[in-house]
């Protein structure tokens, strides 16, 4: 990450794909069949727009996938597994992207390769790198 607003855009994608991933959840376990409705179909093409910008490189899940198709609506099922790839993508490059303050013992986000003065969450990935 190169600047504070990546961090911020970083951030404000984690909360939406969280929301987004736990709302069609719920349908899915409903209906898992049923086409996802158009408006939150934009909605969650907005989100994987956002993540496709943010994700850099080995960190998009899917080379060949951009968004779902308005035209050939996507299962509740479809988006939930979609969303959780993305999720797990997101975590993957945060978690690549904070380090430890041996002086405050804190984790930090890196701008740049060195540690910013922007606080985060622990890594869950711990040792698994850039793949």
């Amino acid at each position: 990450m190169k600047s504070e607003e990546d961090i911020y855009s970083l951030e404000k994608l984690i909360g939406q794909l969280k929301g987004l991933h736990a709302e069609i959840s719920q349908l899915a376990k409903k209906s898992p069949n049923d086409g996802l409705n158009v408006f939150k179909l934009k909605l969650v093409n907005k989100v994987i727009a956002s993540a496709n910008d943010i994700l850099e490189g080995d960190y998009k899940p899917f080379d060949d996938f951009e968004q779902f198709d308005a035209d050939d609506v996507p299962t509740n099922s479809d988006v939930t597994m979609i969303l959780t790839q993305y999720m797990d993508q997101t975590e993957r490059f945060r978690s690549d992207h904070v380090g430890w303050s041996t002086s405050s013992y804190r984790w930090y986000y890196l701008l740049g390769g060195k540690l910013s003065t922007y606080e985060g969450a622990a890594p869950s990935r711990v040792g698994e790198g850039k793949k």
